[in-house]
């Protein structure tokens, strides 16, 4: 079991993780909890499965049988294409080679196989509820499905067709939807209904400091292989919480000691029109703008990147991605569907391997940066590939898709929710 103690960014407080806790037990308003963990500085454990290799920064207590952990290279193709000498690219997904083997083909195996072994005393009794627009409800599917662990997806009915795995799922997990025209907030409405049942429990999200550290493994790979903290992170992003991950491990990379002491400028990415982080950082404001909800659901509706369609990010909260791009002199930026597409062709061209939506996002991103002149060409970029290699794994296997237990209409009762969820476990 990993050494570390919980802390609260609103107080100070520090505390024991004895029960899967999501908040400082103060109760001290908006601001997430972060590991403090006992070993300062990092001692990878090349003997250790997959991602458990980084366990000394990870909020642990076992190890879980099938994962892959963050690959990262030094650009050759893409660098020399945008006048860059020190590109890296961290690679979450499939890509044999390089030595990747995410089988879901995303990063969010990172957070499944932090989260689902983590100290949890409802292991035995209680059952995991995860909301998903696609990519984390088919990490922690596959996670859940080969450990053994009792779990309840929400997930947008339009998302289903990222419900695909190599093989038939455990029982033990189950799907439930919102009707299409449904986007992932009203998932996340289904899942906060759900977990008012005694039986069930919240994964957390961004709350939860398992996930948050499971994807700060993209900036553990990345440091110990350039040796050095970059300069420059690129990522898109939905909720921010790969961000946020990646500044707060920065930050222990400089008390580690060994790495520097600078801190990388955030530069995180948004798909046009749906860009709720994009128009509160460019408006000045911790608080996200309003907007309509049916317009909302338009918006992400009409992006390629369905992931990163969260319409309630972790922005305004004390330690989250307002905080993050502050200190770190970040920035936000977008990308169309278009430009998203073009730099997924120009990565599969000068790279060698196909990316995800969302990563072509951050990749238009990083082009518009350096024609923009706003990047150093000399500087150390680091580029979060957050899903590639999924084409070639579903040209590489024959998936097997799994369709909603059932779908709920989008303005469902409360108690009409928890009467067929009730029937689904009974």
């Amino acid at each position: 079991m990993t050494d570390y103690v919980l802390e609260s960014r609103c107080c100070g407080e520090k505390f024991e993780d004895r029960d899967w806790a999501l908040d400082c037990p103060n109760k001290d308003g908006a601001a997430l909890i972060f590991a403090q963990y006992a070993k300062k500085q990092l001692e990878v454990k090349d003997y250790l499965p997959g991602l458990y290799k980084f366990s000394d920064w990870l909020p642990i207590c076992r190890i879980l049988e099938g994962s892959g952990a963050p690959v990262t290279y030094k650009s050759e193709g893409l660098a020399q294409k945008l006048g860059l000498s020190r590109l890296y690219i961290t690679f979450n997904g499939y890509w044999p080679e390089k030595g990747a083997l995410m089988m879901t083909g995303a990063f969010k195996e990172c957070e499944a196989y932090t989260v689902c072994a983590r100290t949890n005393n409802h292991y035995d009794d209680k059952i995991m509820v995860v909301a998903s627009a696609g990519n984390t409800a088919r990490a922690f599917a596959r996670v859940c499905s080969e450990n053994n662990i009792p779990l309840l997806l929400c997930i947008p009915e339009d998302c289903n067709d990222a419900m695909w795995a190599a093989r038939s799922l455990n029982p033990c997990v189950k799907v439930v939807a919102t009707a299409s025209g449904s986007d992932y907030f009203d998932a996340i409405r289904l899942s906060n209904i759900i977990c008012e049942m005694g039986n069930f429990y919240p994964e957390g999200g961004a709350k939860n400091v398992a996930r948050r550290d499971g994807m700060g493994t993209t900036v553990l790979s990345a440091v110990t292989t350039i040796g050095r903290i970059p300069d420059y992170y690129f990522q898109a992003v939905g909720s921010g919480t790969g961000a946020i991950a990646a500044w707060e491990a920065n930050k222990r990379f400089i008390a580690d000691g060994r790495y520097g002491k600078n801190l990388m400028r955030l530069m995180v990415s948004q798909n046009v029109p749906f860009t709720p982080i994009y128009d509160a950082w460019k408006a000045g404001s911790r608080a996200l703008l309003s907007v309509d909800d049916e317009v909302a659901r338009q918006q992400a509706g009409e992006i390629c990147a369905k992931v990163l369609s969260n319409r309630k990010p972790p922005y305004s909260v004390k330690g989250g991605l307002f905080d993050a791009l502050t200190e770190t002199k970040g920035d936000v930026w977008v990308a169309t569907n278009e430009e998203a597409r073009e730099a997924m062709e120009l990565f599969r061209t000068l790279e060698g391997a196909d990316i995800e939506p969302a990563a072509g996002v951050a990749t238009a991103s990083l082009i518009k940066a350096i024609k923009e002149g706003k990047v150093n060409k000399e500087a150390v970029i680091m580029l979060n590939i957050t899903g590639g290699g999924i084409q070639r794994f579903k040209r590489e296997h024959n998936l097997v898709y799994k369709k909603p237990d059932y779908v709920f209409p989008i303005d469902a009762e409360p108690g009409f929710i928890k009467e067929k969820v009730a029937e689904l476990f009974g």
